[in-house]
């Protein structure tokens, strides 16, 4: 399927279009509490039917979509936002009669033309900051989350990838180098504009340049979660000047260090669901979006946000 043809569906009226081309047997992997579909007729019912039935007026608003290769497979990863007014319960959220845009990261692999896997997150503790339904603290963050920059991230031309690609493995090369102490041992400058925008999940929310980054969410992400160990993707592509990658889980670790959420460290091992999508401005990277499945992850703490399906 070109890019363009699966564009054309993520523009469609129905925002539920991608059933349309699902195989009998897709596996859509969704976030708490959706978790795991089987097979369009369960996706219908436990993802679109209550997001319409929620958000009247339903649409989805793409921002950004990649295409490329990854293990062998075809895949198309996108961003952007599910948009109604929010008028009915939503997962145990109460509707606020007003319009929101709830966040989304989407990866779907093909199979002759089909879907046949999908990894979904959507932002729901955004949601829930928004309608003062979040019951932890507020977010260090600022609350934008806007499209790219350039305005192109929805460009259907499918475009080599690979300087992009290899960019961004350099950088998380680098993440993997901090020595405990300082965070310029990880060498971030050599490889992210001095002014980049990061805009992290709702409870975190955004950051712009290094020292905010690293106030907002690197230094408490590492203090709570030393001994991370990322793996375990399910699809990394690199397309023009963007990347994308999820794993689910891609990061293993020891909830050890206090203050992440407002959160005293539990000493538990958890895992994360992690979608990040980046551009490429000329050599070094300007913008980041990332999706982080913290209603399961704060699970795992013995938090309970009250979200059931």
């Amino acid at each position: 399927m070109t890019k363009a043809d699966f564009l054309a569906r993520l523009h469609s009226a129905a925002p539920g279009a991608l059933l349309d081309i699902s195989a009998d047997h897709a596996t859509l992997h969704g976030c708490r509490p959706i978790e795991t579909l089987n097979g369009p007729a369960a996706m219908a019912a436990g993802l679109y039917a209550p997001l319409a039935a929620a958000l009247a007026d339903l649409e989805r608003r793409p921002a950004i979509l990649l295409s490329g290769t990854f293990r062998d497979g075809e895949w198309f990863a996108h961003s952007g936002a599910f948009v109604g007014r929010f008028v009915m319960p939503l997962w145990g959220l109460a509707p606020s009669n007003r319009p929101h845009w709830l966040r989304y990261g989407q990866f779907d692999r093909l199979e002759q033309g089909r879907i046949v896997e999908t990894y979904l997150i959507l932002d729901l503790p955004r949601l829930m900051i928004e309608t003062g339904q979040w019951p932890l603290r507020p977010p260090p963050g600022e609350e934008w989350f806007p499209a790219p920059a350039p305005q192109d991230g929805l460009d259907p031309d499918v475009r080599d990838g690979a300087q992009s690609l290899a960019l961004v493995e350099s950088m998380i090369a680098g993440l993997m180098r901090f020595d405990g102490q300082n965070l310029a041992s990880m060498g971030m400058r050599d490889f992210w504009t001095p002014h980049f925008h990061w805009y992290g999940p709702g409870p975190i929310g955004s950051a712009r340049g290094h020292e905010h980054y690293e106030a907002t969410h690197q230094r408490p992400f590492l203090t709570a979660f030393p001994d991370r160990v990322g793996g375990n993707h399910k699809c990394r592509i690199g397309d023009g000047g963007y990347v994308a990658s999820t794993g689910w889980p891609s990061i293993n670790a020891t909830h050890r260090g206090d203050g992440w959420l407002g959160q005293a460290a539990t000493h538990r091992r958890i895992t994360m669901r992690v979608m990040d999508f980046w551009r490429r401005d000329a050599g070094l990277l300007a913008e980041n979006w990332v999706f982080i499945d913290i209603p399961d992850l704060l699970a795992q703490f013995g938090t309970d946000l009250g979200l059931k399906a």
